[in-house]
């Protein structure tokens, strides 16, 4: 197959790190995966430990769920989905952050979006031939409580050596200022990786943060440019790209859809917060894997 992107934005990745493709994805596809999402939800009943999705580094513990969640679907609750009495403030569907991390492998509707011949040949494009489908997320960021994702890059929580992981993001719906959209740092990629997520040991173990270089993350306030995007867009986002959204105090909320791929020549170290049971290898975007 030939190459989907054209020579000057395949030198706009390389120059800023991340690229906004408009229509990639189709209504049909959108509206089946935005289905499929609630339905999960619907369908899904908590453990008995709320598991909630938060980005404070003071916060990431060692949560079960979350560090099991490699080879699975599971549902996390946004942090200001509970009230004082840790009762739901609001529907079980309408306080839901999002859910991961697996569904591209174990849910046919995900599955379907994901392996895609035009996705696997973008890849190709970027120089990912050998793409893995690694982890999958469908963020919510509902109405009003819509959590903040703090300013980071891919790479720390899901790290090679080489560096490989690429993010392709999503829009299931309409990504605005008002919802939450991302912003991101033009041609942050070049600057080095700040830390690593690293698991200290079994799930029970928890986890941690090794500094690399204390070079500051950028400001979201003064660095960071926003990418609104209508629905059906994909973003490439390059592994060291420091990328941030900021809380959706809207009425409207902002579906989104993403995977992230490493290299399959690259090392993934079982430090790695995010780990697959050892009968759920890893599959290459194009499906040429495939048994």
């Amino acid at each position: 197959m030939s190459a989907l992107l054209s020579d000057e934005q395949i030198a706009a990745f390389s120059r800023d790190g991340f690229l906004a493709i408009p229509d990639f994805m189709g209504a049909e596809t959108r509206s089946a995966v935005r289905q499929r999402a609630v339905d999960l939800v619907n369908a899904w009943e908590p453990s008995g430990e709320n598991t909630v999705f938060t980005t404070e580094e003071q916060e990431r513990v060692s949560n079960h769920e979350f560090l099991s969640s490699g080879g699975k679907i599971w549902c996390f609750f946004e942090e200001e989905a509970f009230d004082e009495r840790g009762e739901l403030r609001q529907s079980k569907e309408l306080s839901i952050n999002k859910i991961g991390h697996a569904q591209h492998d174990l849910d046919d509707v995900f599955e379907e979006a994901t392996y895609t011949s035009d996705l696997a040949q973008i890849a190709s494009d970027i120089g990912m031939a050998d793409a893995l489908a690694l982890q999958s997320m469908y963020i919510f960021k509902q109405p009003g409580i819509g959590g903040e994702v703090n300013c980071h890059q891919d790479g720390t929580f899901l790290y090679t050596d080489p560096l490989s992981v690429t993010g392709f993001w999503f829009a299931i719906e309409d990504a605005t200022l008002e919802n939450g959209c991302l912003w991101a740092a033009p041609g942050g990629h070049k600057a080095p990786l700040r830390k690593l997520f690293r698991r200290l040991g079994t799930d029970d173990d928890g986890t941690t943060f090794e500094e690399l270089d204390d070079t500051p993350l950028p400001d979201p306030a003064k660095d960071l440019f926003p990418l609104e995007v209508p629905a059906g867009t994909m973003v490439i986002l390059n592994g060291k790209l420091p990328h941030w959204s900021d809380v959706n105090r809207s009425p409207v909320s902002r579906h989104a859809y993403t995977l992230h791929c490493i290299s399959g020549s690259a090392d993934y170290p079982d430090w790695n917060w995010l780990q697959r049971p050892e009968d759920m290898p890893l599959r290459r975007l194009d499906r040429s894997d495939r048994r």
